[in-house]
């Protein structure tokens, strides 16, 4: 079974969208099997790997609103062999109205991708930056959360919050769902605020902070506009680097094996 993992906070501008398309990449760059999930309305996770939301004829939204087999709507990548889609569309921002009155309302995402599990050692899910129904079905049907902070002024501002959601659906939800770890991201060396966020969040929740940083780079804020994740833009950028040792880190929490492939690759 692969881990389902949510990428989550109602903040914006923390790096949520930069982390799930850049861990998905490096996580298949590694030769594991990854799906990338964009649940946000504004799609960029899905404009992030080559694909028009424009041109998307089936997205998240006819999944989770008309129930069509999540199967149908994956579509590769073309970038990275081992990396798939399941893209988002603007129709999103009217699926929480809409579902309003369907009965289990909270666990639509759930049902869709518990399936897929096996066919993936790794599910990666874009949460938009609110704690409305679509995040609440994503942390539903994830196993576990990433939680990126700004090293910036306010940066646990809110966070408070969605510990407190991610609480609620621990306990009435989803009783699989866990901290996978809080990621610091845009961190500048050079700036006093950043090392005392970093101090602050590793005080704060020690252990669940992970090792890993991911720093301010210009070449993480290049790759979206060429369509692609920022290892196949520059695999040198300290940006590409930072996003493979989180990658590593999760691989190395997790125990999960790579592809056959690799295996054999290896044993050859």
């Amino acid at each position: 079974m692969g881990k389902i993992i949510a990428v989550a906070n109602q903040k914006g501008g923390v790096g949520k969208t930069t982390t799930s398309i850049n861990l998905a990449a490096s996580l298949a760059a590694l030769d594991y099997r990854t799906l990338l999930v964009d649940a946000d309305p504004q799609a960029n996770a899905t404009s992030g790997v080559g694909y028009d939301p424009k041109d998307i004829q089936n997205s998240i939204y006819e999944c989770m609103v008309d129930g069509i087999n999540a199967q149908d709507i994956i579509v590769p990548t073309n970038i990275l062999p081992h990396l798939d889609l399941m893209p988002s569309h603007i129709d999103l921002v009217g699926a929480e109205v809409e579902m309003i009155n369907l009965p289990n309302r909270e666990e639509k995402m759930k049902e869709a991708l518990r399936p897929l599990a096996e066919q993936y050692d790794f599910i990666i899910i874009d949460c938009s930056p609110s704690l409305g129904l679509i995040t609440v079905n994503a942390l539903t049907a994830a196993h576990s959360v990433i939680i990126p902070v700004q090293c910036e002024y306010f940066a646990l501002e809110g966070l408070g919050k969605l510990l407190n959601t991610i609480k609620i659906i621990q306990s009435r939800l989803n009783t699989e769902l866990e901290i996978e770890g809080i990621l610091l991201t845009m961190y500048d060396v050079r700036l006093r605020l950043s090392n005392q966020v970093v101090e602050e969040v590793r005080m704060h929740f020690q252990q669940l902070a992970f090792d890993t940083i991911i720093p301010r780079n210009v070449k993480l804020s290049e790759s979206p506009s060429f369509g692609i994740p920022v290892i196949l833009h520059d695999a040198e950028s300290k940006g590409s680097i930072s996003y493979l040792n989180l990658a590593r880190e999760i691989v190395e929490k997790n125990s999960v094996e790579a592809t056959e492939e690799t295996a054999e690759d290896e044993r050859i």
